[in-house]
């Protein structure tokens, strides 16, 4: 490629930031930096309403988004934090999500009542989202423009030239864009990702998955389906994001139409398959989608009467990785960085965490004039771990599709460590609340485990590290199902890490349902000394402070 032309460029930067992706990640980037005295500039090739996928909050992604509201002075990433926010501030063509649902299936056969899984988010906690991606991301990239971040769609980058003093972007029919430093929000094409060949020719990731998905009109509650209605879940199913698993892949139902004041009737839909189970054919994917509803008799009622609403998308294989992602003067975020699977639906968790980490440095780098990749290499870390922790556990769980109770198993270990990242998160922001002290911000990235589920403990990563492991060898042929998951449980008996309210070690106890009760003795618990001594002070913390705000607010 040949080097961009010096002539008729600016000697100096006009921008700090040039932001590639005017996504919901590229838009709370420069939204953030705008708002702290950034000059930013958002690039983005196309153009706002658009389509796109990720719909699906979880409570730590929520405690991240009012973490990055309070931390750097922008309310309106809160508003993407709880379901009556985003409904009265945001769309109303949102869902809500009051819980994640998990309904285990046979090929050809019924579906077992017995073999369900629900996590349910405590109402008086947090009530998460379904976003309809289409006017969230507008909605953030107007709060952006609003801040100050100059807007530039319909703006296709061709090249990209670092020199020392910045970056010089050149654009399809239009002038050249420079910039001090460039951040690569822009997801699996990424421009900088080309350019410097920094993908790896075999991603890193063990998670084999492809997909095909749509929105679908006329998709039936699976509460009013015959499976359904045998199921004794303590939350309505079409309340949350439901999730239908069985050997070898998964299904996600994202309904926008389950609340009152409902105005968007779509649903979001994909079934994500193992293509070394379910290798990829010539078929179009509303075929393929057919084919699989006549394969499993307990799923096709909810699809009966269902429509696509726009053309189905069918992917190969979703996985890809980055051997660098931070350079001179640049660096790559969240998707463009790699990607794993939608399953626990984490990535606009991923994107969040690197978010809170890459914005006080761009803060700060534009005042002191250094943007030297070393003041970043935080950010390599924190991206690569995140990716590696989230290939794990989707590995892990995609083994575990094969057999019910080893799948009983896994679950469980997801949901405690993402209730213990959450609470870690939520004790974090509720000091910060207190103190305003922004050291907390620093002692939260310098934890010892950077992108786990629990970044805090070294303990509970061992746990974790041992769970995987007899995964990967049920994987490798080296263990039977039933002994690993006679190990998970094993693992899940720790009650220094297992708050017994919680239920997890109990392989009947099918449902994690945190009822306020549960909440207060789950505080006590912490508070005794049973837990260890990196999960106690955290999960205490976070308790303590959420109980006695929530008593403010109703006293």
């Amino acid at each position: 490629m040949q080097p961009l032309p010096a002539s008729g460029l600016p000697d100096k930067a006009v921008h700090d930031v040039a932001i590639l992706g005017a996504g919901i990640a590229g838009s709370i980037l420069a939204a953030i930096l705008s708002r702290n005295g950034v000059k930013t500039v958002l690039i983005d090739a196309g153009t706002h309403p658009r389509f796109a996928v990720g719909e699906s909050t979880i409570p730590y992604t929520s405690v991240m988004l009012r973490i990055l509201a309070a931390r750097y002075g922008v309310p309106e990433i809160a508003h993407l934090s709880h379901f009556s926010t985003m409904r009265s501030k945001v769309s109303s063509n949102s869902g809500q999500k009051r819980n994640f649902g998990f309904v285990y299936h046979r090929e050809g056969e019924a579906q077992d009542p017995g073999e369900i899984n629900q996590f349910v988010i405590p109402v008086a906690l947090s009530t998460e989202s379904h976003m309809f991606r289409q006017d969230v991301d507008a909605y953030m990239f107007n709060v952006a423009v609003r801040y100050g971040a100059v807007p530039r769609l319909g703006t296709r980058v061709s090249d990209v030239e670092v020199d020392g003093s910045g970056v010089t972007l050149a654009v399809e029919n239009g002038p050249a864009i420079r910039a001090r430093y460039v951040v690569d929000a822009g997801g699996h094409n990424s421009p900088l990702a080309k350019k410097f060949a920094l993908r790896d020719e075999v991603p890193q990731q063990r998670t084999h998955s492809r997909t095909l998905f749509t929105h679908m009109i006329g998709v039936r509650p699976y509460d009013d389906c015959p499976a359904g209605r045998k199921h004794d879940n303590p939350s309505p199913w079409h309340q949350g994001t439901l999730h239908h698993v069985f050997d070898g892949g998964w299904v996600w139902v994202i309904p926008f139409d389950n609340h009152r004041g409902a105005t968007n009737r779509l649903c979001s839909v994909g079934l994500t398959l193992d293509p070394r189970k379910h290798p990829k054919t010539d078929l179009p994917p509303e075929q393929e989608f057919a084919q699989f509803l006549e394969r499993f008799p307990d799923v096709a009622p909810q699809f009966r009467h269902a429509k696509a609403a726009r053309p189905w998308v069918s992917t190969g294989r979703l996985q890809y990785s980055s051997h660098q992602v931070v350079g001179d003067r640049f660096c790559l975020t969240s998707h463009a960085a790699g990607f794993v699977d939608a399953l626990y639906s984490r990535g606009l968790t991923n994107t969040t965490d690197v978010v809170n980490s890459l914005a006080w440095r761009l803060i700060e780098a534009a005042k002191d004039d250094d943007f030297s990749a070393e003041r970043f290499g935080h950010i390599e870390t924190l991206q690569q771990g995140l990716v590696r922790a989230h290939d794990e556990v989707v590995a892990s769980s995609f083994t575990s599709f094969r057999d019910y109770g080893m799948w009983n198993g896994t679950f469980r270990m997801w949901a405690l460590g993402t209730v213990l990242g959450t609470l870690n998160a939520q004790d974090a922001l509720v000091r910060f609340q207190r103190s305003k002290d922004p050291l907390i911000w620093r002692e939260l990235e310098a934890q010892p485990h950077p992108g786990a589920l629990f970044p805090a403990s070294v303990g509970f990563n061992k746990i974790t590290d041992a769970a995987w492991a007899a995964c990967r060898d049920v994987e490798a042929g080296l263990m039977t199902p039933d002994r690993a998951t006679g190990e998970l449980f094993d693992l899940l008996q720790d009650d220094g890490y297992a708050p017994p309210p919680f239920g997890l070690h109990d392989p009947a106890n099918r449902f994690y349902n945190p009822n306020p009760a549960r909440m207060i003795r789950t505080m006590h618990w912490a508070k005794r000394g049973s837990a260890a001594a990196d999960t106690g002070p955290v999960v205490a913390g976070a308790l303590g402070g959420f109980l006695r705000s929530r008593f403010r607010r109703h006293s």
